[in-house]
């Protein structure tokens, strides 16, 4: 018996141990890994000490987003970025979204010389995103502007009548989660989105007026959610050079003396280590190997999760989509 005891305490010391060595293995992967990532997301500066000129990056749709706002004000605070140029891709998103994302690029602006270059489009959010900057250059096909708003949901109150469904809810009020699209909209209801969306396009056509310096008549004339090109947008003061990046490093120059020898580098705006698909997968290797089975299938939930991402647009929508495209 006394044997028995005695082994079952050397296996117990000798399982600790070997848990001990486990996750220490693990932390120096995981170190490890950190720092590769850090490297292939080639965050300038973070290394260097070379002054540099960061290169940002805006595509896709446009929402809210903290982990951006903390990457800009980062950059704000950074030594080494003497100015920003900002390429923007984007056809808007929501409306929240892109102000978080014009007011934290104001705050940049106010601390680097900071310029948008619109490669393809720059349209609705995408385009109050543009206005954040101290110039704004376009190609000449690229498309600017659709300034307004608009509200989408899906009204299936017909459907449900046809397949003998009916929804049926008890409301505090009759404007409470309206419209909900299993009925008609009232007009209440429809009167209540529309002070909501003028109230909101207020705004957006205020911006626009303020950061283009344009007169009643200027804005009057673009104000209608109308896309532009970029030679469009030029005679209507949407934006203020045609060009490319290039062109927006010449601007910084001689408008800015920014040094026109000092390299542009991607700064990103997420550094997220599930972006790095070859090191996140090679993690929950380790941590099976290392006997960790648990913790390697939380990490690829968690990196499922968010490679999914929340494709859905909740709220109200500064977007630009073609007619008839949904």
């Amino acid at each position: 018996m006394s044997l028995d005891a005695d082994l079952i305490v050397d296996r117990r010391r000798l399982r600790r141990k070997l848990t001990f060595w486990r996750v220490l293995a693990v932390v120096v992967v995981v170190i490890g890994l950190a720092g590769a990532a850090a490297l292939a997301s080639n965050r300038a500066g973070l290394f260097g000490v070379r002054p540099y000129i960061a290169r940002l990056t805006i595509s896709g749709l446009i929402r809210g987003d903290q982990e951006r706002v903390r990457a800009l004000d980062l950059l704000g605070n950074s030594a080494l970025a003497k100015a920003v140029i900002v390429h923007v891709d984007s056809p808007g998103g929501t409306t929240a979204g892109s102000e978080q994302l014009f007011d934290s690029l104001s705050r940049l602006r106010e601390k680097k010389p900071l310029v948008v270059v619109v490669d393809s489009m720059a349209a609705s959010g995408g385009y109050i995103t543009a206005l954040a900057a101290d110039h704004i250059v376009a190609q000449q096909t690229s498309l600017v502007g659709s300034i307004g708003v608009l509200f989408q949901y899906p009204n299936v109150s017909d459907l449900l009548g046809k397949i003998g469904v009916k929804v049926e809810a008890v409301k505090s009020t009759p404007l409470k989660a309206a419209p909900d699209g299993f009925e008609p909209t009232s007009p209440e209801a429809t009167a209540a989105l529309n002070a909501i969306i003028q109230d909101s396009y207020s705004w957006f056509k205020g911006l626009v007026q303020r950061r283009r310096h344009l007169t009643d008549d200027q804005l009057a004339a673009v104000d209608d959610g109308r896309v532009f090109t970029g030679h469009q947008g030029l005679g209507l003061k949407l934006i203020d050079e045609l060009g490319d990046e290039r062109t927006a490093l010449a601007w910084l120059a001689k408008e800015k003396h920014v040094d026109a020898k000092l390299p542009v580098r991607d700064y990103r705006l997420q550094s997220r280590f599930s972006d790095l698909t070859f090191l996140h997968a090679a993690a929950a290797a380790v941590l099976n190997a290392a006997g960790l089975n648990a913790l390697a299938q939380r990490l690829d939930l968690w990196g499922a999760a968010d490679a999914a991402g929340p494709f859905n647009l909740d709220g109200l929508l500064a977007l630009w989509h073609p007619a008839g495209v949904n």
